[in-house]
């Protein structure tokens, strides 16, 4: 499959700086949220404003595309934060094995019920962030989730230091 030291598990960080990472996480994680919180209105705030302004050509469409971009580039959980389970369990494969799987459970659950019901699939993305999979590496995931007929995204790149991003596969009858 994947030959290369990065679909390895990562190595584990030193004790000290999770501490650190940790109390800063639950000193400034709160604030990060507020934060986003604060922007969110005054997006909608400027939205039942701008309401006015809709009548000029393409402003709707340019201040959605706006919106659409910052929701995609703010993370509610940054990459620079440690949980107290992170915290807890760095270096424990188990521990982070047991978490890919149920996250690629639940997702095969809802897909399965979706079918079994034939309605659509629930919508993506189907991205697992680096802090599920540090533990085991890009590699394990990519082998669960084939386990269960998932794949790579072919149309969104997977980087293994920091996403893995898959699809399932086409159910065929």
């Amino acid at each position: 499959m994947h030959h290369d030291d990065s679909w390895g598990p990562l190595p584990s960080r030193p004790a000290y700086s999770l501490l650190i990472r940790f109390v800063l996480t639950v000193l400034l994680l709160p604030l990060w949220w507020a934060l986003i919180v604060v922007i969110f209105l005054g997006f909608i705030a400027f939205g039942i404003v701008a309401e006015i302004l809709t009548v000029i050509p393409g402003f709707e469409k340019g201040f959605l595309g706006l919106i659409d971009k910052f929701g995609d580039s703010v993370k509610m959980w940054p990459a620079w934060c440690v949980t107290l389970p992170e915290l807890r369990h760095e270096g424990d494969a188990a521990f982070y094995r047991a978490r890919v799987d149920k996250r690629i459970a639940s997702w095969t659950a809802k897909e399965l019920a979706a079918q079994k019901a034939k309605k659509a699939p629930p919508p993506g993305p189907h991205d697992i962030p680096v802090r599920e999979y540090r533990g085991v590496g890009a590699g394990y995931v990519v082998e669960a989730a084939r386990a269960r007929d998932w794949e790579l995204s072919h149309d969104r790149h997977s980087d293994p230091l920091r996403v893995v991003r898959l699809r399932r596969l086409p159910v065929t009858y």
